[in-house]
């Protein structure tokens, strides 16, 4: 590509514009770089509040119910323990799902 004729005054023009646009990057850096630098601040929602809590909340839970644990056992002990087959296949059949899914 041949250029053959440039417009001194418009080559002018587009340097002056680019010398004032830089002094004003210029002059926004040092107004900025001289203000104090802006606190940072998080601002929770109730709901992210509420969420905190109940981790908290369970993480203060023990593992396991250990009374929940000894009635269980003592069924299991005495033969009195029984699973209902139905309610053991919906768990199965819902947890599966919900892995498939999410």
């Amino acid at each position: 590509m041949k250029i053959t004729k440039t417009d001194e005054t418009n080559l002018q023009i587009i340097q002056q514009y680019q010398k004032s646009e830089g002094a004003k990057a210029d002059a926004e850096k040092k107004v900025l770089g001289s203000a104090a630098a802006p606190e940072e601040r998080v601002d929770l929602s109730t709901t992210a509040r509420d969420i905190q809590k109940l981790k908290s909340a369970i993480s203060e839970l023990p593992e396991t119910r250990d009374a929940r644990v000894q009635e269980l056992k003592e069924q299991v002990d005495k033969g009195a323990y029984k699973v209902d087959a139905e309610k053991l296949a919906e768990k199965i059949v819902g947890e599966a799902l919900i892995d498939i899914f999410a």
